[in-house]
């Protein structure tokens, strides 16, 4: 069953890896088939080097397993929120890289000082608040979704496909698995520039709004120019 979406969500996990975003297990990626209305997603605690295709759960938006034999990621309900409420996407990475995750500890968005972030997200990389002492214990990883699109009811999800979450680490998605785990390696990126150049000039401003303008739309939208026509 689904196994294109399968190899697709495990070279997707894999390269979280590959792009230093993970440490032991802290990850997961991934990916929805919309029209069977199934998400394939890492198991729970599975060392990356024995991930195999054979180990991916299949799982319906209810978050009940349609096949595999070990426990889909802890982060799954999550994942299900995001894609029930954002239906345009189609993969999902979490990560607790290094800088993306420093920013959420601290509570902090990333503001957009670069061309370099607004090719990819059209503004700042928003913070949620955290969730409160009810919410962890009704059900913490439900909730961390239901956080995420509340943070996102006046933001278009693909204007700006990542968010951090207060003292916790950041999400990504996009069109597909691959596409999210490549979003979250830009996060991770922009999040380190970012800290550094505050760090030169704790004063900066964000970069103004017609070049934030101009870089996201060489990229997105009906008036993209960047790469070649498919």
């Amino acid at each position: 069953m689904l196994e294109r979406l399968k190899k697709e969500v495990l070279e997707a996990n894999l390269g979280l890896v590959k792009y230093n975003l993970v440490t032991l297990t802290w990850g997961n990626a991934s990916g929805i088939s919309r029209r069977d209305g199934l998400v394939v997603i890492k198991p729970s605690g599975v060392d990356y080097e024995q991930l195999t295709v054979k180990d991916m759960v299949v799982v319906d938006l209810e978050g009940r397993i349609v096949e595999g034999k070990r426990r889909p990621s802890s982060d799954t309900p999550t994942h299900l929120g995001l894609y029930r409420a954002f239906t345009s996407i189609g993969g999902i990475a979490h990560s607790h890289s290094e800088y993306a995750t420093i920013f959420a500890q601290a509570c902090r968005e990333i503001p957009c000082f670069g061309t370099t972030h607004a090719d990819t997200f059209h503004g700042a990389v928003p913070i949620t608040r955290f969730l409160t002492k009810r919410e962890v214990k009704s059900g913490y990883e439900v909730n961390t979704g239901k956080l995420i699109v509340e943070r996102f009811s006046k933001i278009d999800p693909l204007d700006v496909p990542g968010v951090l979450v207060s003292g916790h680490a950041p999400f990504t998605w996009g069109t597909d698995a691959h596409d999210a785990v490549k979003n979250s390696l830009i996060l991770e990126r922009v999040a380190a520039m970012a800290l550094r150049s505050l760090a030169l000039n704790p004063k900066l401003s964000p970069l103004p709004e017609y070049l934030l303008e101009k870089h996201f739309s060489r990229k997105h939208g009906s008036g993209a120019y960047y790469g070649q026509k498919k």
